[in-house]
């Protein structure tokens, strides 16, 4: 919607454009190795997540409000850390460098997960994960975004997308087979997901590269962004605060996966043992649809397809509310949207964003974006978990889906009507 006016832009201020040195149709190398690495980190990652809910609320006797609030943190760390991270790839413009500390932060709170036996002491070895987090997605998102051409950015996000589910996928059945033979259960989970988080830091230091800008843009290069001049330049690049704005409204509407399997399994009364299972139907959707909705971006408009993404959202709720919600079927096709959900937002919000911004400022703008969709999600995550206690899950997810709908029709208002789904 706004890419022909951000290069007229770049062009007007003598900022020239990352133009990646391969053929074009194909994927960067970059971009493929980015995804191993995010790969094999999800499958660390999601051990953890898939066992965690029913851990802290079931095993540690965590009320959904205080599972709420760190759900909350979860998230809010992730986004103020994010902002920092970024600053730093871009003010030292070594991104490989601020994305490896992040995902080796992240490895080594694997290890301490062993060490915590409290709820509050497990959520803040999880803070420190996502100051991992935080650190390394702007930086890898920015990687990904300068190892491509504009017009294919769906693409490429949808290439490390893909990857990333697929250990989005393989994380879960990895911590139920653990949890399944294992005696110890939950540090066994523990100790693999490090392994594989170590694998990961090892992948990165090995095969991605930081790209690498041509003569005409080493001459044009910008001097090195200060606080300010990032905080200006983004505030007066066209599109970015719309975007950012909408990011923020539709994110405080988004409840986390865990908070609907929980409510999926009160009202199914799944035994514990399955329950790290739910997550991979979610992963599987997302896993076979990122691709291809990253290449419906492209030609669509990515803003459409985002927009889109969470009225799929907005029938999980629905779904979930109704008395089939709990049946078999009903329960398959509540994955479906939610993988719909995933592949419509995750990777293509990114997509709309990065053709907006300049190179030497790609990961502070994407942070920017990433970070106000987090904050609306840290809101969502308190005020779920307080509704829930309050009113118990059926009112409080109604009230979401209420609340959802409105944020969606104001999100396509403010975004215009030419990315109304």
């Amino acid at each position: 919607m706004y890419l022909s006016s951000s290069r007229a832009a770049d062009a007007s201020a003598g900022v020239a454009r990352h133009r990646p040195a391969f053929p074009r149709g194909a994927v960067a190398g970059n971009v493929v190795a980015l995804g191993l690495v995010s790969m094999v980190t999800d499958v660390s990652s999601e051990m953890v997540t898939a066992v965690l809910p029913l851990y802290l609320v079931a095993g540690l006797g965590m009320s959904p409000l205080a599972f709420g609030l760190l759900d909350g943190v979860y998230q809010g760390v992730t986004a103020l850390v994010r902002l920092a991270g970024s600053y730093a790839a871009d003010r030292t413009r070594r991104r490989k460098l601020v994305a490896a500390t992040g995902y080796a932060l992240s490895a080594v709170c694997k290890l301490g997960l062993l060490a915590v036996t409290t709820p509050w002491a497990v959520g803040a070895v999880l803070a420190a994960d996502r100051t991992g987090k935080g650190l390394r997605s702007a930086p890898r998102d920015a990687l990904i975004s300068l190892s491509t051409t504009p017009e294919q950015q769906g693409r490429a996000f949808g290439v490390h997308r893909t990857l990333d589910t697929a250990g989005a996928l393989l994380g879960p059945l990895a911590a139920f087979a653990v949890l399944w033979a294992a005696r110890d259960g939950y540090d066994a989970v523990f100790q693999v997901s490090f392994c594989c988080a170590a694998f990961g830091v090892l992948l990165l230091a090995l095969y991605v590269r930081e790209p690498r800008p041509d003569a005409a843009e080493r001459r044009a290069r910008a001097p090195r962004p200060d606080a300010l001049r990032v905080l200006r330049t983004l505030a007066g690049t066209p599109g970015l605060p719309r975007l950012s704005l909408a990011a923020v409204l539709l994110g405080a509407t988004t409840i986390s996966d865990a908070f609907l399997y929980l409510v999926l399994q009160e009202r199914r009364h799944l035994d514990a043992q399955w329950f790290p299972l739910l997550p991979v139907g979610t992963a599987a959707a997302f896993l076979l649809l990122a691709l291809p909705v990253g290449r419906l971006a492209d030609r669509a408009g990515p803003l459409r397809v985002f927009l889109a993404g969470h009225g799929a959202l907005l029938a999980a709720y629905l779904l979930l509310l109704t008395p089939v919600g709990t049946q078999l079927p009903s329960t398959f096709a509540l994955f479906v949207l939610l993988g719909v959900f995933y592949a419509a937002t995750d990777g293509v919000l990114m997509a709309a964003a990065a053709p907006l911004l300049p190179p030497d400022l790609r990961a502070s703008g994407l942070a920017l974006v990433q970070t106000g969709q987090a904050v609306g999600r840290f809101a969502a995550a308190v005020l779920f978990g307080a509704a829930w206690t309050a009113t118990g899950p059926v009112t409080a997810l109604a009230a979401a889906a209420g609340c959802l709908a409105a944020a969606v029709a104001l999100g396509a208002l403010l975004l215009g009507r030419k990315a109304s789904p």
